[in-house]
């Protein structure tokens, strides 16, 4: 299945959340103020993490199929005047478009989710991409007390992102066969089944609506659904939110069974 964004529409809203993230950052009162999402990171790690990501996947990006080099020999590193991280960040966010641009959405491209549902091409790495920064500028604006929904068409494009490049795997379910449904209010909804195969999703009609594909006829109930908007959903899904912020029904340990689940590929 093909991503639901075109191409460059992605690189637009890289583009506005890593400006979002920039201005978050600007308005912390101090650099070294704990991430509450990220406990384990202060803003500046953030800010660090981000720049740093962008300039190695710039490079990846830039190698093509081939693992790239590291990007962090003779690059700048991450400067802690509050005055120069901004460009800084600004730059990196460049260096990544700029290789996506001149790369296309369809040239090849090493990625880490090679048994994913996700193709290993510059468009899919556009589009995680995107998902990292939204759910990173969430943080980011978290810590400064000024937490917003991530805009919808980014966060519908983020559930399917998720489930189909972080979830699917082709390692066997250590336990019983079941599935998650996924519905957001905005109306798309996504059923990801896990079994002896591994897990694999798709999208599914929404609560309510007349079907348009047979893509969920035959279908068993799932062994949970979560319902909430599509921004409560990405956000949940990457542990930014907690599970009583949605409605949830049936059986709430198995997303305690799927987070614990550590495929071997």
């Amino acid at each position: 299945m093909t991503t639901t964004l075109a191409f460059p529409v992605l690189l637009r809203l890289i583009d506005e959340r890593s400006s979002a993230f920039r201005a978050a950052v600007a308005s912390a009162p101090s650099l070294d103020v704990q991430v509450p999402t990220c406990p384990e990171w202060t803003l500046f790690d953030l800010a660090q993490h981000i720049g740093e990501g962008r300039r190695a996947w710039a490079a990846t990006v830039a190698a093509g199929p081939a693992p790239a080099k590291s990007a962090a020999e003779g690059a700048p590193a991450a400067p802690r005047e509050r005055e120069a991280l901004p460009a800084w960040l600004a730059e990196s966010t460049e260096q990544l478009l700029d290789a996506l641009r001149k790369a296309g959405p369809d040239r090849g491209c090493w990625t880490w989710w090679g048994a994913s549902q996700s193709p290993q091409t510059c468009g899919a790495v556009a589009r995680h991409q995107l998902q990292q920064i939204a759910v990173h500028t969430y943080d980011a604006q978290v810590t400064v007390g000024a937490p917003e929904p991530l805009p919808d068409e980014v966060a519908l494009d983020g559930v399917e992102e998720f489930l189909f490049t972080c979830v699917a795997t082709t390692s066997a379910w250590p336990h019983k066969p079941t599935a998650f449904d996924f519905h957001a209010a905005e109306g798309r909804s996504w059923r990801l089944t896990v079994d002896g195969d591994g897990a694999r999703s798709t999208r599914v009609s929404a609560p309510g609506t007349t079907p348009v594909a047979a893509a969920d006829e035959g279908l068993n109930a799932a062994g949970v659904s979560v319902r909430g908007t599509a921004s409560e959903l990405v956000l949940f899904v990457y542990d930014r939110i907690p599970a009583d912020s949605l409605q949830i029904e049936g059986d709430a340990g198995l997303f305690d069974l799927l987070r614990a689940w550590d495929p071997e590929e």
